[in-house]
């Protein structure tokens, strides 16, 4: 399991001593997580894209963030192309539309990159 830390409070000259004992009920496993968001980007965004293994954010809030990856029927996954963040203690998904579309647009700029034009809905519903 991977701990992210904000850092935008941190000086850039500072002694940094990290000391964490936090207390959270864990209404969400990490695997429960990465299933929310799978079905959030294969509902909302496209059948090519799935929630990979979250890592635990601590900052205003704790959080699973989720990589989104996108995978190919003939090559598997390809490369990370977005995360979501589900909370710990209540399983809410935090996304916007922005934060989709972000996503739908760098799936289909590697899908472009990696086979050239995109014929119709490859990444998208």
């Amino acid at each position: 399991m991977t701990v992210e830390l904000g850092t935008s409070s941190i000086p850039r000259w500072a002694e940094l001593e990290v000391d964490i004992r936090l207390r959270s009920k864990v209404h969400i496993t990490a695997l429960t997580a990465q299933r929310k968001v799978s079905k959030l980007v294969l509902d909302r965004v496209g059948n090519l894209l799935f929630g990979d293994e979250p890592s635990l954010v601590v900052a205003d809030r704790i959080c699973w963030r989720v990589p989104v990856m996108l995978a190919f029927p003939s090559t598997g996954p390809v490369d990370k192309v977005g995360e979501v963040d589900v909370v710990v203690e209540t399983g809410a998904v935090l996304f916007d539309q922005t934060l989709l579309e972000e996503i739908a647009e760098r799936a289909e700029a590697l899908a472009l990159v990696l086979y050239g034009q995109v014929q119709g809905s490859t990444c998208l519903t």
